[in-house]
């Protein structure tokens, strides 16, 4: 069994070693953007390059003919890397180009759900041209003045802006509105949601859905959720595969969502969405909404996630390759899952420690560690890049255990890094259940 891996990052060490665990022991040949030593250590190749260059990564998987390919980012599927495999008799877990346009593109996504009768959408407008007025009359009118700006193309996490955050006036979120139009064609301009966020993937083959555990991410970078938006600094799931704030009603209903999304795919697309569909969530005072949908594992989530897993991760896959995909070959341990990110301490802000030796403690059975930027000499030390650096992740039987061992291990990591010390704590996880119960009333 030979599985080729594109990825990077801790999200791309997290589904490695989910691989590695596998029962049939893979040989897992991988392609990285960069020289993770979590991955590489994993792997049986490892090959550094461009993960956009799609001649690069079929010129391997013609010499290596592996089994199947899992890509991991969205860059590559937004470009249609699952096509270029396919070509070549490579199946590949990941959407084809038209299908990740769930990701994509937001305003498909959000058109989608409306012609499908997916109820799930916030109040919102596609935008294509740079008229001005047009846009000022909806944000003032529809939406008075609460909106949220989105560029209608892959940003890297970082093409939204909401009102009294990142925008302080409608003339400010129309100009960027235009910004966004001048750049990718289009711009989704959208009702701001007030609620808590969550996140439900699925293991996604045509119609099939299987959930994975309830995550919620923490994007700000600094303790009490201020300071600059990020790639994550955080995650937490519950025992239940719920969260404390959600309701059982929640689950169900965006499980629900889940499904009806991969079947208008299928009918949009006119094939099948194979591979992890992200439902990014939001409980609001009368149900739940959409905020976006990515079409690959999250991260921090997969961090969470995968540890998890019981099942065998390579059958799952094969089950989403060949439409087979059931119940019963998705297993989790009912656990409770705390990670926090390790980053540099100038993150998001500055590169100011790039290059600066960092050290981890030795990892208990009850915690992982999943390496993100950070770079390896022959003899072992370890380097921090300018992003984020490790996941650290604690697994216990409740938050409040798991959150106590992935804080532990934090505090002896050594290096210019720092972390929140407040992801997953009672207090925290105390206060998104009454600002949603207050909210409900």
């Amino acid at each position: 069994m030979k599985v080729l891996l594109i990825s990077s990052s801790a999200r791309g060490h997290a589904i490695a070693d989910a691989f590695a665990r596998s029962p049939q022991k893979p040989d897992l040949i991988s392609i990285c953007s960069s020289n993770n030593p979590g991955i590489k250590k994993l792997s049986s190749r490892f090959d550094v390059g461009d993960i956009m260059d799609f001649g690069f990564i079929a010129s391997i998987a013609k010499e290596t003919k592996p089994d199947f390919a899992f890509i991991g980012p969205e860059d590559p599927m937004g470009a249609g890397l699952a096509d270029v495999l396919e070509e070549i008799n490579i199946p590949t877990v990941a959407p084809k180009k038209s299908l990740a346009r769930i990701e994509s593109s937001k305003g498909f996504t959000r058109d989608l759900l409306d012609k499908h009768d997916i109820k799930a959408n916030p109040k919102f407008k596609v935008f294509g041209s740079t008229e001005s007025s047009a846009m000022y009359t909806f944000i003032d009118q529809e939406l008075r003045g609460e909106f949220v700006i989105k560029y209608d193309a892959l940003k890297g996490g970082k093409g939204v802006k909401v009102s009294g955050e990142h925008v302080h006036s409608i003339e400010e979120g129309v100009e960027y509105a235009q910004r966004c139009i001048e750049e990718c064609g289009k711009v989704v301009i959208e009702e701001k949601l007030v609620g808590q966020e969550f996140s439900l993937l699925s293991f996604t083959s045509g119609i099939t859905t299987i959930n994975m555990p309830a995550v919620q991410d923490h994007k700000r970078a600094f303790e009490g959720d201020t300071g600059p938006n990020t790639g994550g600094m955080g995650t937490y799931s519950d025992t239940n595969h719920s969260l404390p704030f959600l309701t059982e009603n929640d689950i169900k209903r965006a499980s629900e969502i889940n499904a009806l999304t991969a079947k208008a795919l299928q009918e949009e697309c006119g094939e099948p969405y194979k591979g992890i569909l992200y439902g990014g969530f939001i409980a609001v005072k009368d149900g739940v909404r959409v905020i976006e949908y990515n079409s690959r594992f999250g991260d921090p989530e997969a961090l969470n996630i995968l540890p998890l897993l019981r099942s065998d991760f390579v059958d799952i896959c094969k089950g989403i390759i060949t439409e087979s995909l059931d119940q019963s070959m998705v297993t989790f341990e009912n656990k409770a899952t705390v990670c926090k990110y390790i980053t540099p301490e100038g993150y998001p802000i500055n590169k100011d420690q790039q290059g600066e030796i960092v050290s981890f403690p030795e990892i208990s059975e009850d915690a992982r560690i999943f390496y993100g930027d950070i770079s390896e000499d022959d003899d072992g030390t370890l380097h921090l890049g300018g992003s984020r650096t490790a996941g650290i992740v604690g697994i216990g039987d409740s938050i409040e255990e798991a959150e106590a061992i992935a804080q532990k291990l934090c505090e002896e990591v050594r290096g210019p890094v720092r972390y929140r010390k407040d992801i997953g704590t009672s207090e925290i996880v105390l206060k998104r259940i009454e600002m949603l119960d207050e909210l409900r009333k």
